[in-house]
């Protein structure tokens, strides 16, 4: 194999430039102000918050006055009616709010006030969201505006229970005895 020439290294010098630097002093000036644009106001300053001072706030009461609106008499029967008629609309309407307060009894008590049965919290909350609609078209349409509702939470008798096959036989057990006899022979399938 040929031997390799040995390369060449060339060296570079660097010219150092011959002309002087001058430095230049500049006088900072101080300023009071800053700089940078004047702040905008974010409408929240936290001086005032921790500054504030309680304030009371007067309720304004209203007052409807009674005397002069219609008190016709209303039966049970016309709350009743009225009742199945806002259902029927709420079924088509809002399906959710009504599987909510299908359950709700109204019940007129006295004159001039109806108690309402409701089975649970949470119903009752669906419930206030029709009410006033409800209550304002009744009130209008018996022309009577000084009922007065009573809310009662009736968790016994509204109860909506589950009815299962063996619940109904056994029901019907309870009535008629021999059926049990029945059901050992003939083993029943009521799953």
């Amino acid at each position: 194999m040929p031997e390799k020439a040995p390369e060449k290294k060339e060296v570079k010098r660097e010219q150092e430039p011959a002309v002087s630097q001058t430095v230049q002093v500049a006088s900072i000036a101080k300023t009071t102000k800053p700089l940078s644009r004047p702040g905008i106001s974010s409408g929240f300053s936290i001086n005032s918050f921790l500054n504030k001072e309680d304030k009371e706030e007067a309720a304004e009461d209203v007052v409807v006055r009674t005397e002069n609106l219609p008190q016709n008499h209303f039966t049970d029967t016309d709350l009743q009616m009225e009742w199945k008629i806002m259902l029927k609309q709420l079924q088509v309407k809002n399906n959710f709010v009504f599987n909510a307060v299908k359950t709700f009894k109204l019940v007129k008590v006295e004159e001039h006030k109806i108690k309402v049965l409701f089975p649970s919290d949470s119903a009752k909350v669906e419930f206030d969201k029709i009410s006033g609609e409800f209550f304002n078209h009744f009130k209008r349409k018996v022309q009577n505006h000084i009922i007065e509702v009573e809310y009662v939470r009736d968790v016994e008798n509204l109860k909506i229970e589950v009815v299962t096959k063996r619940k109904m036989f056994e029901k019907f057990i309870e009535k008629n005895p021999l059926l049990k006899d029945l059901d050992d022979l003939m083993k029943f399938d009521l799953t």
